[in-house]
């Protein structure tokens, strides 16, 4: 599965709930979002629309390695 070119900050931090992912605090433009699940989990996404493609993977694939997901694996439970 590619990676979406138009997907906003704030809908990834929608998906990401599916995953466990809870907004923790935000700072200006950029929202922490902390997983207890498989362990302590913190990501920063930038609230950008749409999110750029390089920021988009690698936000991606830090949730995927945590995970023990590959980069389309994830893509496919999120986005199904």
């Amino acid at each position: 599965m590619r990676i979406p070119r138009d997907l906003s900050g704030a809908d990834l931090v929608k998906h990401l709930g599916r995953l466990g992912y809870e907004v923790t605090r935000q700072t200006g433009s950029h929202i922490r979002l902390t997983s207890r699940v498989e362990g302590e989990h913190h990501v920063t996404i930038p609230n950008h629309d749409p999110l750029r493609i390089g920021t988009l993977a690698a936000i991606l694939d830090g949730v995927a390695a945590h995970h023990g997901l590959t980069r389309e694996a994830l893509l496919q439970r999120l986005l199904g």
